[in-house]
């Protein structure tokens, strides 16, 4: 199948891993330090920090609402949850990668917790809409919340009955969000990291449904 066919095929459906693009063994290389904090982008981080990762429509937007929050380390941008490795930006917008658009959240355990992590996913995003969000479609934009632990699935897991209710109450249909273990997180290119405190005016967008999780 052509490869233009193969995209518009795999807007809306995951390729398998045999229909999924090569990739690459190299990493892609990315800035050693966060633009608004200075922190540093890749591991190691400093003992007692914890690891979040989350999916929730195109990653320039979902980033700065976690940067934003106090008690969160760093951040950064890249995909997950597909099967090709170290793959483009490019080829992740094909949908034969099978990635999403992904933020990793370094966090303070001590300053803030995962559920507070979890609030503003569930809330600064339609969880409703598949492979899409908005006006962005395809497969790089459905919602995912990959666990790290035992404790972060049971969490999300809850975390999802509890916002579900409160989103039919509102009108809204079933949740479409995948909760899955986390894979392997492969940086997004230099250009991506923190793109809206480099790019102000820049596209965002995320946009929430209005309602609550609660407390």
């Amino acid at each position: 199948m052509p490869l233009r066919s193969q995209i518009l095929v795999h807007q809306n459906a995951l390729p398998t891993a045999e229909q999924a693009l090569p990739g690459r063994a190299s990493a892609m290389p990315v800035p050693t330090e966060h633009y608004v904090n200075g922190h540093p982008l890749q591991p190691p981080f400093p003992a007692g920090l914890q690891q979040a990762l989350f999916a929730l429509g195109c990653f320039w937007g979902a980033e700065r609402r976690f940067w934003e929050q106090p008690g969160v380390w760093t951040t950064a941008v890249g995909y997950a949850g597909g099967h090709t490795p170290n793959p483009t930006y490019e080829e992740v917008c094909s949908g034969l990668t099978g990635h999403t658009e992904a933020v990793l959240v370094v966090f303070d355990p001590q300053q803030i917790d995962y559920l507070t992590l979890l609030k503003r996913f569930w809330e600064s995003h339609n969880p409703t809409q598949g492979m899409r969000q908005g006006n962005d479609i395809g497969t790089q934009y459905r919602s995912a919340i990959y666990w790290q632990d035992n404790s972060q699935r049971d969490l999300a897991l809850a975390s999802r009955a509890a916002f579900q209710q409160q989103l039919t109450q509102a009108g809204y249909g079933a949740i479409t969000t995948e909760i899955a273990e986390a894979p392997t997180f492969y940086y997004a290119e230099a250009y991506h990291q923190q793109y809206l405190a480099k790019n102000p005016g820049g596209y965002c967008g995320l946009g929430g449904t209005g309602v609550c999780m609660p407390s």
